[in-house]
Formats: C-alpha cells, sequence, structure tokens
C-alpha cells in the first residue's frame, strides 16, 4: 500500500472516529433527555396529586370524628380523598394526559391503595416496583439496555402528609413500553442522521485528503527527476507557492546529491581499485567497531568473503579462542594500538598483524587492522638480501673482469709470439704452449660470461600466453628428459595466462629450472610443468622427483657459482632470479629431502589483461 493511501485512510478514519464519538454522545444525550423529561413529568404529576390530596383532608376538629383515635383519623380522611370529585378526577385522567405514565395511586401508611387509576386495585396492596431514578441514574449503555429490555414499570414516589401527620404516598407508575414507543422515533432519526453523517464525512474526509495530499504525488515525480538528474526542469515548474518552494529546494538538494554522488563514486572506485590490489589485508573499523572498509587480501587471512565481514562488529570476525582473535579483542577492549606481532591465522598462515586507533583531536573515531603474511615478508627480504648479494657481486665482478681481461689479452698475444720463437727453437715445446694457450681462452670465456651476466640488458617486452611459453620449454628440454628416462607433463590452467615479458629470456630462466630437475633425477621419474593464476599474479611451477635439496644448502642456490653438480657453472639458477627480478617478478622453492622439490615462479599478469578485467567487471 502506498504512503500516500495509507495517509488518505488514517485521516479519514479519524474523522470517521471523530463524528461517529459526536454521533453517540449525540444518541446518548438524546435518550438521557428523554428519561430526564419522562422523570419530571411523573415529578410533576405527583406533586399535583399531593396538593388535591391536600386540599382534599378536612379539618376534623368540626366533625364527629374521634380525633383521638388515630385508626378513626386514619378511616375519615381515607374516606374524604375517596370521595373528592377533583382528586379522583385528576387521577381517571393521568393515563390519557401522561403519555409516559402507566398508572397513578394515593397509596396510604400500610401500602393499600385509597385511590388507583385502576379500579380494581382500590383498597388493595399496591405491590412494590422499582424506583425510576435506577434508569436516570445510570449510564447511557445501561440506560437503553433498561428501556429496550422486557417491559417493565418503574415507580416515581412522593410522600404524603396530611394534617401535619405522615399519611402515605403518591405513586406514579413509568412505563418503559411508553417511554421505548415515545423514544423510539428520534433514536431512529438520530441514528440515520448519525450514518448519514458518518457516511458524509467519510467521503469528505477522502476527498478533501486526497485533494490536501495531492501535491506528494507530484513532489514524487519531483524526486524521480532529481534521482534521474533532471533538476533543470524542476527548477523551471518551480513557482512562488508553498508547492514551488519545495520543489525549488528539492532540485536544490538533488543538485547536491548528484554532485555528492560522483565524488563518492569516484572515491569508491578508487579504493576498490586500491584495496583489490594491495597485498596486505586491511580492515578499518568505527568508532563502535563496525567494519566499513576490507581489503581483498583479508579473505586469504580469514578465509571468509568480504561481504560477510562488511558491517560486523570486530567481535563476530574474530573468535576469542584463536590466537588471532585473542589478541585483536584484547587490543580492542583496552583500545590499545600492536605495533607489530606475529600469530596463526585461522587459515593456519603465520600472519603479522598491527592495530592502530585513529584519533581526532584527541578522540578515538575509529581503528585499522593491518595483516601481512609472514611468509611473504621473509621471502621478500631474502629477495631483496639476494638482490643485494647479486648487485654488490656484479658490481665487483665487472671491475675484476675489466682489471683481467686486459692481462689476459696481454697475455694472449706474447703467447703467440713465444709459440712463434719456440717452435723454431725447440719444437716439442709447442705441446705445452697449446695447453697453456687453451687454458687461458677457458679463463677467458669465463670472464666473458661474468661480463654477460652482470651487463644490464634491453628488454624487448611482449605480451605472451605464459601456457605457450612453457609449452615451448618442455619441447625444449623433452630430448634431454628422455636421455634421463625423465616423463614430462604439462599440467596448464585452461584459461589463458597473459604476461609481458622478453620472450627469450624468460624461456632461458624457465629452462635452467626444468634442466635442474631433470638433472636431479638421474634414476628417472616425472617432472610436472603446471601454471596458474592467483589474483593478479601468474604462478608457473617445476615440480621434480629428485633427491631434494639438503636443508643446510638452500639459502645458497641462488648465489652465482654455488653448484652441487660435477661440472655444473652455478650460474643457471642465478640467471633464472636475475631474469625474473628484471620482469618484477619472483622465484622460490619448497624442498622435501628424498621426495624432490618444487620450483614456483610468479609473474604479474599483463596490464592489458588487468584493464580488460577490470572493464568487463564494470559493465557488468
Amino acid at each position: 500500500m502506498r504512503r500516500r493511501t495509507k495517509l488518505v485512510l488514517a485521516i479519514t478514519l479519524m474523522v470517521v472516529a471523530l463524528v461517529s464519538a459526536f454521533s453517540y454522545i449525540y444518541i446518548s444525550e438524546l435518550l438521557r433527555q428523554r428519561v430526564t423529561t419522562a422523570s419530571e413529568s411523573a415529578s410533576h404529576l405527583s406533586d399535583d396529586l399531593a396538593l388535591l390530596a391536600a386540599n382534599a383532608a378536612p379539618d376534623l376538629s368540626s366533625t364527629k370524628v374521634n380525633t383521638a383515635s388515630p385508626k378513626a383519623v386514619h378511616r375519615a380522611i381515607a374516606y374524604y380523598l375517596s370521595t373528592d370529585r377533583n382528586l379522583n378526577d385528576a387521577v381517571q385522567s393521568v393515563v390519557g394526559t401522561w403519555p409516559m405514565v402507566y398508572d397513578a395511586a394515593v397509596v396510604d401508611a400500610g401500602g393499600n391503595a385509597i385511590l388507583h387509576t385502576n379500579p380494581e386495585l382500590v383498597g388493595k396492596r399496591i405491590p412494590d416496583r422499582p424506583d425510576f431514578q435506577l434508569v436516570k441514574n445510570a449510564g447511557f449503555r445501561k440506560q437503553f439496555r433498561l428501556v429496550y429490555n422486557p417491559p417493565t414499570v418503574y415507580d416515581v414516589r412522593l410522600p404524603l402528609a396530611l394534617d401535619g401527620a405522615p399519611f402515605g404516598s403518591i405513586h406514579v407508575g413509568v412505563s418503559t413500553v411508553f417511554l421505548k414507543s415515545e423514544l423510539t422515533p428520534h433514536l431512529r432519526r438520530a441514528a440515520v442522521l448519525s450514518g448519514l453523517a458518518i457516511l458524509l464525512s467519510m467521503f469528505l474526509a477522502a476527498g478533501l485528503s486526497r485533494f490536501a495530499l495531492g501535491p506528494l504525488e507530484r513532489l514524487s515525480r519531483s524526486l524521480d527527476s532529481v534521482t534521474g538528474g533532471d533538476t533543470e526542469t524542476m527548477m523551471e515548474d518551480g513557482g512562488h507557492d508553498e508547492y514551488g518552494l519545495v520543489t525549488l529546494k528539492i532540485a536544490h538538494l538533488g543538485r547536491q546529491m548528484r554532485d555528492a554522488k560522483e565524488i563518492f563514486s569516484a572515491l569508491k572506485d578508487n579504493v576498490d581499485q586500491i584495496m583489490g590490489t594491495l597485498q596486505d589485508g586491511l580492515m578499518l573499523f568505527t568508532r563502535d567497531s563496525h567494519v566499513v572498509l576490507v581489503s581483498a587480501s583479508v579473505e586469504r587471512f580469514l578465509g571468509r568473503p568480504r561481504r560477510e565481514l562488511l558491517g560486523r562488529l570486530v567481535k563476530d570476525i574474530f573468535p576469542a579462542d584463536s590466537p588471532l582473535g585473542a589478541i585483536v579483542l584484547e587490543a580492542f577492549q583496552r583500545r590499545n594500538g600492536i605495533l607489530q606481532r606475529e600469530v596463526e591465522s585461522p587459515s593456519g598462515k603465520r600472519v603479522q598483524i598491527s592495530v592502530d586507533f585513529i584519533q581526532e583531536k584527541g578522540t578515538q573515531i575509529g581503528a585499522l587492522l593491518t595483516m601481512r603474511d609472514a611468509e611473504s615478508v621473509r621471502r621478500i627480504e631474502d629477495e631483496i638480501e639476494m638482490s643485494r648479494r647479486l648487485s654488490a657481486s656484479g658490481r665487483v665482478t665487472r671491475g675484476v673482469a675489466h682489471e683481467v681481461k686486459n692481462p689476459i689479452n696481454a697475455i694472449v698475444l706474447h703467447l703467440q709470439l713465444l709459440q712463434n720463437k719456440l717452435q723454431e727453437i725447440d719444437p716439442d715445446t709447442r705441446r705445452h704452449m697449446d695447453i697453456i694457450g687453451s687454458e687461458i681462452y677457458r679463463l677467458d670465456r669465463v670472464v666473458q660470461i661474468l661480463v654477460d651476466f652482470t651487463r644490464p640488458r634491453d628488454l624487448h617486452l611482449e605480451e605472451i600466453d605464459l601456457r605457450r611459453l612453457l609449452e615451448d620449454v618442455t619441447a625444449l628440454a623433452s630430448p634431454d628428459a628422455e636421455q634421463h628416462g625423465v616423463a614430462l607433463t604439462c599440467d596448464l590452467s585452461p584459461a589463458p595466462l597473459p604476461v609481458k615479458v622478453d620472450s627469450d629470456l624468460m624461456k632461458q630462466a624457465i629452462l635452467n629450472v626444468v634442466l635442474n630437475g631433470v638433472q636431479a633425477m638421474p634414476q628417472g621419474g616425472e617432472l610436472v610443468v603446471s601454471a596458474r593464476r592467483e589474483d593478479e599474479i601468474v604462478i608457473a611451477e617445476i615440480r621434480d622427483q629428485g633427491a631434494g635439496i639438503p636443508q643446510e644448502l638452500q639459502e645458497k642456490i641462488f648465489e652465482l657459482y654455488f653448484t652441487t653438480k660435477k661440472g655444473g657453472s652455478g650460474i643457471g639458477l642465478a640467471e633464472t632470479f636475475q631474469i625474473l627480478q628484471w620482469h618484477y617478478g619472483s622465484v622460490d622453492f619448497q624442498s622435501v629431502p628424498g621426495q624432490g622439490t618444487t620450483f614456483r615462479l610468479r609473474l604479474p599478469l599483463a596490464e592489458s589483461r588487468s584493464e580488460s578485467m577490470k572493464e568487463a567487471a564494470i559493465r557488468s
């Protein structure tokens, strides 16, 4: 039901209730007035009869009646009353003169009728009847029930004193039958008028309320126009009356709301974009500990979608019986921040958390909870340390290579001259000179490799599907794998995995890891190459079934020239690490001795792919 309809019904019912109440009061007053009129008429009749009885009573002192005998006096008075013509005429004319009077009687002290409108009851005892005051003093409902119940005759009594002494009483009977016949036409007419008044008031109230609330519909259309952004039309339609002023104010508010909505939408998009790309989990709480902002990474730490967290209290999110929940709830209860603490999250990960309470003018207005993957932090620290080492090694290597290259060139030149001279003097020494020359050339190649490894590269970036790159690498490694009895298996994502890389360098980086995995299984086995996407990151995994990497050697495998293989150069994994860094990626591994090693290469998703996905999300 629309609000306008509810208002019309409410106003109509209110008016109907008022009219009904007034009609009730009118009918009750009409009934009470008729009952009061009947009581007053009966009382007036009683007074008239009492006056006639007093006039009819003679002075007994001048008669033969023994005034010393009360019985004689009573008989004499009763005789005179019963024979008085005026009194008898008045009693006999009661029924015809008074419409609501049923009968009238002059009764002595013993309750016997001296005069009665019914001659058959003269000299007989008059039965007791209820007093008419019961009807007169009753409320409306009781009065109505007494009048319209089975017919009843009520008495209006008046004590009668003659010769200065109590003699009896005047009884006037009021019949409810007569009263009802007198009252019913008036009540019926009043009921009809009340019904008509209620119906008329109903229609008038409905019509007037609809007319009075008519501008609400136009205001509703104005609000629809505001919602649709059409405020100019409202500005033109606004008049100078109350409705026009309200319309202009609504248009002004609509313009402000539209501007605020555009600003809010832009801010929301920016915040959502920032929160979606953050690796750290951020949760913003209000003063009363309700969550109002959640980053996408929180889902990884808590194992719950963001839509289930927004609007909830901190105690509903973090259970008190968990290590993470106990620390966070204690911080919120004491309102004390947490600088940095490492705990275990519900998903089983080690998490570094911090809680900062936001204050404005000395009053806390909220709190910011930050969650960071402890393993990722350590991995980043290790990568930074490895990068620092490689950078330092590169600087030293470039200097050493420069210093060694010149002496090697001089040695080679003079060795050639020495070979020519010794060949003429002692031809047998040529074999030794050739060995020295080959070793010098090998040293020169090592120096050249060092120079090439540390030289900055110009990357030729192109967008490519990483699945195709992995397929090319497995094709290149297949001959070597067959020689070692290793089965190469690809488990790639069905969806494209676009990355922006230098395909030659990235192919070399992946091939280094694949060949290491093949060589780690001299007795054969299975090497699985897989790729998948996690958020905005593409992960390639190379998993072998070799002997694994001992714990004490795991920190050194990315160092330049470190190798455990006979005849190995110690350059391949260091080169892979460096190439991944050039592409803003990373490489790490997980090794279990006796079960094998899994290398993970992480690369950011191509920007063009990310933008297309964002546009698709906005359109949907």
